[in-house]
């Protein structure tokens, strides 16, 4: 009861008023309350889950945003963001932001719990907590381990349309908890590969961590008018693009801070390049990359560099299936 008391004091008794919502429900489908805390990383990984259940069982997904007022709901079991909305059978949420809310939609209306991530609460108080690896969960009944974060992006496993050599893709992230950022150090590296790979035709984007000015400063320093080089900024990439570019590439490099990124180009089974940024400390996230780089399936742009080839993955990366998977065989008869 302390935790959510010192919740209940941090947001002030607020209660978040209730969403438009459509009460249309097919009567066969499984109800899934999809919360969200706005940011994108945290909607890819809840929204990779709901596709993959989608394509095994009848959804209906409904999105509610949390707000505050969690706390209090939870005392009164009361849910008033789904009041509109059908009991739901799975209430699913990515982001410390959305825990409360999803103990607080269980409690007034039912359904079963299911955090992505490591939670900031215990975990037994969740049906199930879908953990990356690199976290080291403790085993437990409720507790499911993936191979990095979840995604939207599917497995694409023949690739024969796609033409050797003739698009690449660049990824760019920026400074974090876990990595900083040395501006002239991932410039030279684009440069180099750039330059002295095959692909003929470059797709670069950023993030919303990149540094202001950076795509432009690729822009001038990186043109050559004998290479085609086509920079997009994150705000102009909307949620399918970067699914379509990376069924059309043969490779793609990714700053090792973004590390969603990189789990995406390898459930895409692409080969994933490592543009190296400084690592603020050797801490879980670090650790991650570091394994991912020993077992072979992506490389660090230091190893490239010495003429070794780009490896394709050398294993399949399809986490946002398996857990469906999971959930189905577990639940899905309830």
């Amino acid at each position: 009861m302390s935790l959510l008391r010192r919740r209940l004091h941090a947001e002030g008794l607020s209660v978040a008023p209730a969403p438009a919502a459509s009460t249309a429900h097919s009567a066969t489908a499984r109800v899934v309350w999809r919360f969200s805390d706005g940011k994108a990383g945290h909607d890819s990984q809840s929204q990779g889950l709901v596709d993959a259940l989608q394509r095994r069982m009848d959804i209906d997904c409904y999105d509610i945003a949390v707000a505050k007022g969690a706390t209090l709901d939870w005392l009164r079991q009361r849910f008033p963001a789904g009041e509109l909305l059908p009991d739901p059978w799975l209430v699913i949420g990515a982001g410390h932001a959305t825990h409360l809310p999803l103990l607080a939609a269980r409690r007034a209306r039912g359904g079963r719990a299911l955090v992505l991530m490591t939670p900031d609460l215990p975990k037994h108080w969740f049906d199930l907590c879908v953990v990356p690896e690199h976290d080291r969960p403790s085993s437990q009944a409720n507790v499911l381990t993936t191979r990095g974060s979840l995604n939207r992006m599917q497995p694409i496993h023949d690739r024969s349309a796609v033409q050797p050599h003739r698009r690449g893709l660049l990824m760019i992230g920026g400074p974090s908890r876990h990595y900083g950022w040395d501006h002239e150090r991932v410039v030279e590296q684009l440069s180099a590969v750039i330059r002295y790979s095959p692909v003929r035709h470059w797709i670069l984007t950023t993030s919303r961590r990149t540094p202001p000015g950076f795509a432009e400063c690729v822009r001038d320093r990186l043109f050559n008018r004998n290479l085609k080089l086509t920079v997009y900024s994150w705000r102009d990439t909307p949620d399918p693009w970067l699914t379509q570019q990376l069924q059309r590439v043969c490779c793609t490099w990714v700053t090792e801070d973004s590390v969603s990124m990189v789990y995406e180009a390898l459930t895409a089974a692409v080969p994933v390049g490592l543009l190296s940024v400084p690592a603020l400390r050797h801490d879980r996230i670090v650790k991650g990359v570091d394994a991912l780089v020993a077992s072979g399936n992506v490389m660090r742009f230091a190893d490239w560099s010495r003429g070794r080839p780009l490896p394709r993955p050398l294993e399949v990366f399809d986490e946002a299936n398996r857990v469906a998977a999971h959930i189905a065989r577990r639940w899905g008869r309830s």
